[in-house]
């Protein structure tokens, strides 16, 4: 191997538990193979301005111990190398100047599309790989793996929401812990799942474009009442915060000033879809007669640069080793994964969505077996708790009669509502 020849890394997109593993296997496996390594800071940030200043160069020595720890040592950011054919154009410049003959992205779906145009740009000069990395869990890899990270955050969150079921108890109260995960409900319902949750409300369980605000209320008011009616004052409720981009904007207040980042997503952490949820279900519950406390708490930011639990610092040694070893192999324009134990690469193309030409988006498949354990876990109101007798003991939790009391769940379990 040409000892001048230089490997690039960087990080875009938000943070995952297991990038420094990444960032480290590569650098080790790259650097023994006698090629440079060259990490670049804050994702395209500065790639796209012409901007060289912000790169260093990886020893061996100053990753090997990396893979044990949290966030990401070049740390990341979400600007998009696509934005304009300028950017793009600069973004190639740059890495050229730099001498990069490979380079690997650590990121999600818009970093993997970023790969994409710098691939087809260069068209060969420089070989590009993209590791998938996403707490959100929703890029479509080969045998449904996982996105690296997805299982740390897991593992923390479903600890904050144990912590906060503990807290309801003692409390008497109910929470709302509303969690990340743009397009799918993967995380949310994998918490809720592991943590034993009151309930979980994901966008997959809803059909059509667009999300009633009311529909999402009265599945927590039901479970509320229900909890009532077996003698239990608290819960918590896990909610993927995706609810939030199909819920009509006129339902959610301030998402009309919510920012958007550089790929044209609203900041879903600017949409406050905690606290319009505890407005909401404040005003059903005053409505229903039932006094109940109702707080939000936004699980998220605890999740992405925790520490990565055995399986993804293992899983990201080996997606990292696997990076190295396609693009030395001759391979560009792919996507890493883990199959059977396997490197698989999935080209870039294979990802992409025809209709949008965006990657495509893994959601939950809600007529799996594991969907349906979590959901028959769950407490919350089932078309059976609208016959009676089921159905005079959960009005009486209401100052509504029967009759009212169906009539006001009754479209819960209408097909237009629900999956």
């Amino acid at each position: 191997m040409n000892g001048d020849e230089t490997l690039a890394i960087l990080v875009g997109g938000g943070p995952a538990p297991g990038i420094n593993g990444v960032i480290a296997s590569a650098t080790i496996e790259a650097r023994n193979h006698g090629l440079r390594v060259l990490g670049i800071y804050e994702g395209y940030r500065y790639l796209v301005r012409g901007d060289l200043s912000h790169v260093a160069e990886l020893q061996i020595e100053d990753v090997s111990r990396m893979h044990f720890t949290g966030g990401s040592m070049l740390r990341t950011s979400r600007t998009n190398p696509a934005a304009d054919p300028e950017s793009l154009r600069m973004c190639v410049r740059s890495l050229t100047m730099l001498g990069v003959r490979y380079l690997i992205t650590i990121g999600g779906d818009d970093t993997t599309f970023g790969a994409t145009r710098i691939a087809a740009e260069t068209k060969g000069r420089i070989g590009v790989a993209t590791v998938p990395k996403t707490i959100d869990n929703d890029l479509p890899l080969p045998d449904n793996a996982p996105t690296f990270g997805f299982e740390t955050a897991r593992s923390v969150g479903s600890a904050i929401v144990e912590n906060l079921m503990e807290d309801a108890r003692t409390a008497s109260r109910w929470y709302l812990a509303i969690t990340m995960g743009r397009k799918s409900g993967a995380l949310a319902l994998g918490i809720c799942k592991a943590a034993g949750a009151t309930l979980a409300i994901i966008p997959e369980e809803f059909t059509g474009d667009r999300i009633a605000l009311d529909d999402v209320v009265d599945t927590i008011v039901g479970s509320i009442v229900k909890r009532l009616a077996s003698g239990q004052d608290h819960g918590v409720a896990v909610i993927a915060e995706g609810l939030a981009e199909r819920i009509a904007p006129e339902e959610l207040a301030a998402v009309s000033t919510a920012t958007r980042d550089a790929y044209g997503h609203v900041r879903l952490a600017d949409v406050p879809l905690g606290m319009v949820l505890r407005d909401a279900i404040r005003a059903r519950l005053t409505e229903l007669g039932i006094d109940e406390t109702v707080v939000p708490k936004d699980i998220g930011y605890e999740l992405r640069s925790a520490k990565p639990i055995p399986f993804d610092a293992e899983y990201t040694r080996t997606l990292g080793y696997g990076a190295v070893r396609y693009l030395l192999g001759g391979g560009s324009g792919a996507l890493i994964a883990l199959a059977g134990g396997r490197i698989v690469p999935v080209t870039l193309e294979e990802m992409l969505d025809p209709a949008t030409g965006r990657i495509r988006v893994r959601l939950v498949d809600v007529t799996t077996e594991s969907y349906e354990v979590a959901r028959k876990y769950m407490i919350r109101l089932e078309e059976t708790d609208l016959t009676e007798p089921r159905l005079s003991r959960l009005a009486t939790q209401t100052n509504l009669d029967p009759e009212a009391f169906e009539a006001q769940f009754r479209r819960l379990f209408a097909p237009a509502a629900t999956a």
